[in-house]
């Protein structure tokens, strides 16, 4: 009897064990419920840090690009002022030879797409090399610049003036005639025989001889600067006879 009791029992505690383990196992969800809010809440933290991050790194990519644009810019404008003063006569302060043809080829384009009309005046300067001989070269700067005043006040503002070389200069002129070309070499000429200078006490002159090149949509920037020098020198030779 006692055995029977025995195996009474043991069967009655499996069943409440049995009965018990739904209970256990209701019990997990919770649990993972807990897990699962805690793996989201880890998430959205991980997602804020990220978007953080992403944010920051954004506003540092901006900063870069301003500070490279800032360079670029500064860059861009220190190339402008070197190509402006390797074109720039600094004695002068006209362009040069090659700021002179890059103006020129730039003007023959213009001409060749628009059919406009414009001239060249290339001048020399005559007596120059005696007066840096007799007074120095300070004294033929001061004559350079003189002339270069005197050619200014004879031109228009989108008139371009440049210097060839040492005694030699050139005038770009937009739209008029090859008469009305030939009468501002005249004048241009006539300012500049007008011009007079002291020096040591001696009163000097220079002068200066012009020839005339006409722009057309034919011209080509060799041909014109060789036309007008060969003109210049024509009518040097001319000056030199009425003397």
């Amino acid at each position: 009897m006692r055995m029977k009791k025995k195996t009474t029992a043991a069967a009655s505690g499996a069943a409440k064990r049995r009965k018990g383990a739904p209970a256990a196992r209701k019990s997990g969800p919770g649990k993972t419920g807990a897990k699962r809010t805690g793996a989201k809440r880890a998430g959205t933290k991980r997602a804020g840090t990220e978007a953080s991050t992403r944010g920051a790194v954004a506003s540092g990519d901006k900063s870069t690009i301003r500070s490279l644009r800032a360079q670029l810019a500064r860059a861009q404008a220190r190339i402008e002022e070197l190509q402006a003063s390797a074109e720039t006569d600094f004695l002068l302060d006209i362009l040069n030879r090659r700021g002179f043809e890059r103006e020129l080829a730039r003007s023959l384009s213009f001409i060749k797409r628009y059919q406009a009309s414009g001239a060249l005046i290339v001048l020399d300067v005559d007596r120059l090399k005696p007066i840096n001989d007799a007074f120095g070269h300070a004294a033929g700067d001061e004559v350079l610049k003189a002339i270069v005043a005197a050619i200014s006040d004879q031109v228009r503002a989108s008139d371009v003036i440049g210097r060839l070389g040492g005694d030699e200069f050139a005038v770009l002129l937009w739209n008029l005639s090859e008469i009305d070309a030939r009468a501002k070499a005249a004048a241009l000429e006539e300012a500049i025989d007008r011009l007079t200078f002291m020096f040591r006490d001696s009163q000097v002159t220079a002068g200066a001889s012009a020839g005339v090149a006409i722009l057309t949509a034919h011209s080509d920037i060799d041909r014109v600067l060789d036309e007008a020098d060969r003109a210049m020198y024509v009518r040097k030779a001319q000056r030199r006879h009425e003397s």
